[in-house]
């Protein structure tokens, strides 16, 4: 079985070699790691994308609008103008991609700005949902498929941040754990963090 460094060294070597820069090859690297690091296809997705590009390099993507459109759009390059401009997402709060090849491989840069941005994002392609978890996990609805080669509409939706919990639920624990609080006495204080030390400056 491949390490995850090893995942993300080959991914990255094999990403220059089609024409990528150092740069992004080192963000395909860590991203293909994380997928796999979720239990998602990450080298598959990658491996057939890379093939597909291979004679034929994709367009760049250079500024995120509420909806983009191409004839064909290369997840790599979306994902990282995501990661760019992510605090246009915020202020978006939905996005929605058209075409988009292989779009597994854009679930990993999406996930990392759920962590900048400090919120849960929805993705939506193809049946299937991805729940991104601040870069932490990556929870996923009617995968039915390892591979999906082209996404015809990817929606991407900023979560507001909510507890999960009720405001009695919560007050009933915080009782609860009162329990534990111990009055504070003047043999407590003596023994506290800094008593008894002298200022010798």
């Amino acid at each position: 079985m491949q390490s995850l460094s090893e995942i993300d060294t080959t991914s990255k070597r094999a990403s220059k070699a089609v024409g990528f820069s150092w740069g992004i090859a080192e963000e395909i690297g860590k991203a293909v790691r994380n997928l796999e690091l979720f239990g998602l296809p990450g080298i598959i997705n990658l491996n057939l994308y890379l093939k597909k590009i291979k004679k034929k390099h994709p367009h760049k993507i250079n500024k995120i609008e509420k909806e983009n459109k191409n004839k064909e759009l290369c997840p790599i390059y979306c994902g990282v103008a995501l990661l760019d401009q992510c605090k246009q997402l915020e202020v978006l709060s939905n996005i929605k991609f058209y075409n988009v090849n292989f779009p597994m491989l854009i679930l990993p840069f999406v996930s990392k700005a759920s962590e900048i941005l400090g919120k849960k994002i929805l993705i939506q392609f193809n049946n299937t949902s991805f729940l991104l978890n601040f870069n932490k996990s990556i929870l996923s609805k009617n995968v039915d498929k390892q591979i999906v080669t082209l996404a015809s509409e990817i929606n991407i939706e900023l979560l507001d941040n909510a507890n999960s919990f009720s405001e009695k639920e919560w007050k009933e624990l915080y009782k609860l754990s009162e329990e534990t609080f111990v009055e504070e006495s003047e043999s407590l204080k003596s023994k506290g963090a800094g008593a008894g030390l002298t200022d010798n400056d």
